[in-house]
């Protein structure tokens, strides 16, 4: 799922593309999608837009005082095109919406596969949406106090906490890997028993996003996904050497997800119960 470093750089991405544009036409090609009556998606059409910022793993796209209110899900994302594909928007196949300006260009919303959860909200007052109104403070604005206060008020794991929007907005099990792989920390250490090492997570945390956002500033659209993936150094890379030690990372499988972590670094040479593997080899 897209998480708050791509998201950022998108945003900044399609503010250099659009803003300043004017929405000339709405395509809804997944109704599913669509999660507001009122105002109506197509009330849209004839502003400019104005800007796009991100909050969480939202993208909201400011046109003139109304905004539309973007979750790509895990398995969403964005296609400029500098000119509109011709043509009927096709209702089956990835597209989700398209946003057609008044030069042109046009905005895809894509998603993968079958299971369709990308959603849109359209609102003038986007902070009251019930989407956005759980999120808790954005992960990377947070201050070092603030780290260390909110770890050491739950019991819950410190992937948990990560990943948890209503604790801190923005990261995902991608970035979560990456910041215990810096902390040096078990993605299942209870957060309020981390003691001296609640300083590292907040620093792995804090040190994992400046450098997202700098290997992510300026790549294209179309280049983000594959950026992203050469900035990550333990998610996604099982039976591979640690760029650190070089001890195998391994993997946590889950019903829907998995969470990679490297032994060496991380839970001073142990493996991790995996139950859904263990299950597999009996």
């Amino acid at each position: 799922m897209p998480e708050a470093p791509e998201l950022d750089a998108a945003a900044a991405r399609l503010r250099e593309l659009a803003a300043g544009r004017t929405l000339t036409r709405l395509d809804i090609a997944a109704f599913s999608v669509l999660r507001t009556a009122q105002p109506p998606a197509d009330s849209l059409i004839g502003r400019e837009l104005s800007g796009v910022g991100r909050r969480g793993k939202h993208l909201l796209f400011d046109f003139e005082g109304r905004t539309a209110v973007l979750h790509l899900a895990p398995a969403g994302w964005l296609r400029h095109h500098p000119t509109a594909p011709r043509g009927r928007v096709p209702h089956r196949g990835p597209l989700a919406l398209r946003l057609t300006f008044d030069d042109g260009s046009a905005l895809d919303v894509t998603e993968q596969g079958t299971k369709k959860s990308a959603a849109l909200w359209v609102s003038d007052e986007p902070s009251s949406l019930p989407t956005l109104a759980r999120l808790g403070p954005e992960a990377g604005e947070l201050a070092e106090g603030q780290c260390e206060a909110l770890l050491r008020a739950t019991s819950a794991q410190a992937k948990t906490v990560l990943t948890d929007q209503e604790r801190m907005a923005g990261i995902g099990n991608a970035w979560s890997d990456e910041i215990l792989h810096r902390a040096r920390l078990s993605p299942f250490a209870a957060a309020n028993r981390l003691g001296e090492r609640t300083g590292a997570l907040c620093a792995g945390l804090a040190e994992t996003l400046e450098v997202a956002h700098a290997g992510l500033d300026g790549v294209p659209l179309d280049k983000l996904k594959a950026a992203k993936k050469k900035l990550l150094r333990v998610h996604g890379r099982t039976g591979q050497p640690c760029p650190v030690c070089g001890t195998a990372i391994a993997e946590v499988s889950f019903a829907e997800r998995s969470l990679q972590y490297c032994p060496g670094c991380q839970t001073g040479g142990r493996r991790l119960s995996d139950r859904r593997m263990d299950r597999l080899l009996k």
